[in-house]
């Protein structure tokens, strides 16, 4: 069994804090929620993390999401006030340089593609938007996607490819992408296997998987079958085909409202209603068809209440953030 050690307990926000997201760099952190600010932590030192500014001004509803660009430029939010935010530090402080508006209810979840030229959007209006993202820093919406039948929970972007998933209050995960022939978005797979709501989904490094995590109480592992595929498993319109090769369930007692995939480790984070914080590791020798993870730690108190995402550094191998209902963001440290 690993060790999950707490390094730091950020406080200064004001009620539930909903979401934390690296910079590329793993120096800097965002974190978002209840009292409408955004607030940026910066490393000083070795394991010290400190409030370095607060941005205040662009919402006036909670925040429930935040992503940074790939280059590290640009923080995007999205608000219950049905808009996001998207900010730069090109004038040496962070200014909003542009609100995304057109989702009906509360967006959910904002993410950023690989590349950096596009953004996804999720909403309770039950749609997911994709914006192009010009060179004259301008977002033009190039797709509203209305595949899910209820609420959208979150956006995640494939780590190599402009492929995006979606996960959904309809116990379903969507896939999407642009169609070449006639430049439409297009849904290409739904994958449904949880009973319950999916509340998030994390890719594998190489995409090859996805890992989602549910009201259900359980996480899903997914794997990718391209067409042609060894195995011989069927792809409907020779689109990629997904199956679950992996649940993982008895492990946490409620919720499971978020799920990192660690690029580095390749460990899995999970986040859970029940107040606690697990990390699985695939077991050796797992064979890729039909794979087992293990329980490498367990804190069964991670907060006082609800814990509400985890993500895993980008760069910093080991170290994890989480957020909470309680208002603190905690830094801990895994180590095997």
């Amino acid at each position: 069994m690993g060790k999950l050690e707490l390094g730091q307990t950020l406080s200064g926000h004001k009620g539930r804090v909903w979401n934390a997201a690296w910079h590329p760099t793993g120096s800097i952190l965002a974190t978002c929620g209840e009292d409408k600010t955004i607030r940026i932590w910066q490393q000083e030192g070795a394991t010290r993390w400190v409030t370095k500014t607060i941005l205040s001004d662009g919402h006036n509803r909670t925040i429930r999401s935040v992503a940074w660009s790939p280059c590290g430029h640009y923080l995007a939010a999205a608000s219950f006030d049905a808009t996001v935010s998207i900010w730069d530090k090109k004038s040496g402080q962070f200014e909003c340089n542009s609100t995304l508006e057109g989702h009906e209810n509360e967006v959910k979840s904002v993410a950023w593609s690989v590349s950096g030229h596009l953004l996804s959007t999720c909403s309770r209006d039950k749609s997911v938007w994709v914006w192009e993202v010009s060179e004259e820093d301008d977002f033009d919406c190039a797709a509203v996607l209305n595949a899910h039948t209820q609420d959208v929970k979150k956006v995640v972007w494939h780590p190599r490819e402009d492929i995006l998933a979606s996960a959904s209050y309809d116990n379903t995960i969507k896939f999407y992408k642009e169609d070449p022939a006639d430049s439409d978005w297009i849904c290409t797979a739904t994958l449904a296997s949880h009973t319950s709501t999916v509340w998030s989904l994390a890719f594998s490094a190489d995409g090859q998987r996805l890992a989602s995590c549910s009201d259900d109480t359980t996480v899903k592992i997914w794997k990718s079958y391209r067409p042609g595929n060894e195995e011989g498993i069927p792809t409907p319109d020779n689109e990629t085909a997904w199956k679950c090769v992996c649940t993982l369930s008895g492990f946490h007692t409620r919720s499971i409202y978020d799920i990192s995939w660690c690029h580095l480790s390749g460990l899995l984070a999970t986040a859970s209603g029940d107040d606690s914080i697990r990390i699985f590791q695939e077991t050796e020798g797992s064979e890729k068809n039909s794979p087992t993870f293990e329980l490498a730690a367990t804190e069964c108190r991670a907060h006082a209440q609800d814990v509400n995402t985890v993500s895993w550094n980008p760069t910093k191998r080991g170290l994890l953030v989480s957020t909470s209902d309680d208002g603190d963001v905690k830094i801990w440290c895994f180590t095997d």
